[in-house]
């Protein structure tokens, strides 16, 4: 009695209502279908109750459930730390440091499948954590030996304390995301009104939403990602939980750049960018959150970005992989393309450069000003500049380079992308068509195929682009073009990508000798060199 007064002079809630109140929904009131739940999912829970431990499909997937549709991923809330969880799996890994988490793969390749296992987590109290002057990279060594830490502003940098499930309950962010599920005996535990929350269409934070905020500034990106997910289905946000997000939104800038990357092709992967980017501008957050987003925000409304966020969220809905590679190209391609005709007509007074160099140069400043270091410069960037780097060898449809081309690993995505410009009338459609024709067909119809381009070649007029390194025209002669427009594909046959991928100088024209009296010369256009 005394411990609750004082508590109350102290502005301190009983644990009843922190922690909530336990209830156990039976499967005659929550409903759920049994032949939703992910075989993989029900077989972890299986095997740590075997074990003697406590487990449960918990957050999105028991929200999912409720409303009927089968989660794309599950996963698991557990007693067990994640010792004891590895321990049990063939082929399980601890990851993660700020939170220290399980993955238990089942399958290979692409058909692989991954069940994240967590341990409940105390419901600490910020005040008595351990603080730290710096941020995750600058305090590495000292965070390494403790397990509940913040930063100056409250932000959670360590969070491993392990406690009983209404804590761990009381320390998720929302409340249709905080219900347990138990498959084996098909009841879910509710501390926090989660499922007449979800009934109701109510996305509330859990607790005071501005505090939530500053403990993990990420969960405002999660707001909007749910809130954009569920949209569709008539979800709102409680205004108490909206109300804060534009203030709270200040915070991002002490979240690591790589951890805002990652939270950034989370809302753009999971197959709502076009709802997520309308929920950014309704919700006042279209800028400000992290800087290669405020990029897609801006060009949501232009034809080829549109085509790609719409052709991601159609591959997401059909269960296909998608690459962060591939949009991030679309997304950015107006600025290659740009800098890549700006440097074939020459800058400030210079003399242009050739197409190949002058398209490398334009993707490094891409990289440099819109990407920074934060993709590392790995596979991501590899991959972007590859299917950058396809384009312009798409116009040839002679020779070995269709051969070659269609050998490449990255075949695909650069093909998808050629395919997405032909959509919005950047390339001609027949080049789509006629690629896609060649990269299916067996060698006899791949020679028709480049027989007929050769014959409308030579029956078409032979007319040149010349390149910026051609000598000027003589006098009489009409003025070239600057640059080629960027909406078509820029370099001329000469100017692209040779099969070996090298780079090239544009060869010099040999002069025409004249012809002996016994013959003519060749036609230039069935020359093996073109």
């Amino acid at each position: 009695m005394i411990k609750k007064f004082i508590d109350k002079l102290l502005g301190k809630s009983s644990g009843a209502t922190r922690f909530g109140k336990r209830q156990e929904v039976p499967a005659s009131v929550h409903g759920i279908d049994p032949a939703l739940v992910d075989e993989r999912a029900k077989n972890v829970v299986t095997t740590l109750q075997q074990a003697g431990f406590e487990a449960y499909v918990v957050g999105g997937a028991v929200r999912d459930l409720l409303l009927g549709l089968r989660p794309k991923d599950f996963d698991v809330a557990t007693n067990a730390t994640p010792e004891q969880v590895k321990n049990l799996f063939r082929r399980a890994f601890i990851i993660g440091r700020r939170f220290r988490i399980v993955h238990v793969v089942y399958g290979r390749g692409r058909e692989h499948e991954v069940i994240e296992v967590s341990t409940f987590r105390a419901y600490m109290d910020n005040a008595a954590a351990e603080q730290v002057k710096g941020n995750e990279r600058t305090s590495k060594g000292e965070l390494a030996s403790m397990k509940h830490a913040v930063d100056s502003s409250g932000r959670v940098l360590r969070d491993n304390v392990w406690g009983p499930q209404e804590e761990d309950a009381a320390r998720r962010d929302f409340t249709v995301n905080a219900m347990y599920y138990d498959p084996a005996n098909q009841v879910v535990v509710d501390y926090h009104n989660g499922i007449k929350d979800a009934k109701k269409l109510t996305l509330r934070m859990i607790g005071d939403p501005a505090t939530r905020y500053r403990e993990d500034p990420v969960r405002i990106i999660r707001a909007i990602r749910f809130s954009a997910k569920l949209d569709g289905l008539g979800f709102t946000l409680e205004p108490k939980t909206k109300a804060p997000l534009v203030d709270s939104s200040k915070l991002l800038s002490d979240v690591p750049q790589s951890r805002l990357f990652d939270e950034m092709l989370k809302l753009l992967q999971t197959g709502h960018s076009i709802a997520t980017i309308a929920q950014l501008k309704k919700l006042g957050l279209s800028t400000g959150i992290y800087p290669l987003l405020d990029v897609v925000v801006e060009r949501a409304d232009q034809p080829f970005v549109t085509a790609a966020l719409q052709d991601t969220d159609r591959r997401v809905g059909e269960g296909k992989p998608v690459a962060p590679s591939f949009l991030l190209a679309c997304v950015l391609w107006a600025d290659v393309r740009d800098g890549w005709a700006a440097r074939i007509a020459g800058q400030h007074g210079q003399r242009g450069q050739p197409s190949y160099p002058a398209l490398q140069d334009a993707i490094d400043d891409v990289f440099n000003s819109r990407i920074g270091d934060v993709s590392g410069r790995g596979k991501l960037a590899a991959d972007m500049r590859e299917i950058w780097m396809m384009q312009p060898r798409f116009d040839k449809r002679i020779g070995a380079t269709p051969y070659s081309l269609v050998e490449q690993a990255r075949f695909r995505a650069g093909f998808d992308f050629m395919r997405l410009r032909a959509d919005v009338g950047e390339v001609s459609e027949e080049i789509g068509e006629w690629w896609q024709e060649f990269s299916t067909a067996d060698d006899l119809r791949r020679q028709d195929l480049m027989d007929q381009v050769r014959d409308e070649q030579k029956k078409g007029p032979r007319v040149r682009v010349r390149s910026p390194q051609a000598q000027q025209p003589k006098q009489g002669q009409s003025q070239p073009r600057a640059a080629a427009p960027a909406s078509a594909s820029m370099p001329e046959p000469e100017m692209a990508v040779p099969p070996d991928g090298e780079a090239v100088a544009p060869r010099k024209r040999r002069r025409r000798r004249k012809p002996r009296p016994e013959g003519g010369g060749g036609d230039q256009a069935s020359s093996p060199s073109e």
